[in-house]
């Protein structure tokens, strides 16, 4: 129901639109409504802060074009930040770009290890 929105933003700012599905399904099984234990709201699970850096508030974060598009933004901003590595670019998504700025790489924290691999995983199953 979201793939031609995902299209539009995805190839907008230069992300493959089979990430951005891939990182909804491993995300919140596109849920728009989802909630993570950690506060995440909506299909690309923004973080308040997260939402925030790119003009989304509380009162359209659970939006899925406001939530894809700042979901898209925020890989895309990763994406230029650690170039040609979808590992870091994951990692980052999951675990903050500082701490893997800091360890130099995916964080050895159990649920980022494990997300990269969820995703790559969905990656390779999503269908364009």
């Amino acid at each position: 129901e979201y793939d031609q929105y995902i299209r539009e933003v995805a190839y907008r700012h230069s992300v493959s639109p089979a990430l951005v599905k891939a990182v909804i399904q491993v995300e919140s099984n596109f849920n728009p409504d989802a909630v993570s234990r950690a506060g995440a709201r909506g299909l690309m699970q923004l973080m308040p802060g997260t939402a925030a850096m790119y003009k989304v508030g509380m009162d359209t974060i659970f939006d899925p074009h406001y939530n894809i598009d700042a979901g898209v933004r925020h890989l895309a901003y990763l994406k230029g930040l650690f170039p040609n590595n979808i590992d870091y670019v994951l990692a980052a998504y999951n675990a903050g770009e500082n701490n893997v700025i800091k360890y130099n790489g995916i964080p050895p924290f159990p649920e980022t290890i494990n997300y990269v691999e969820k995703v790559k995983t969905s990656l390779a199953r999503t269908d364009l």
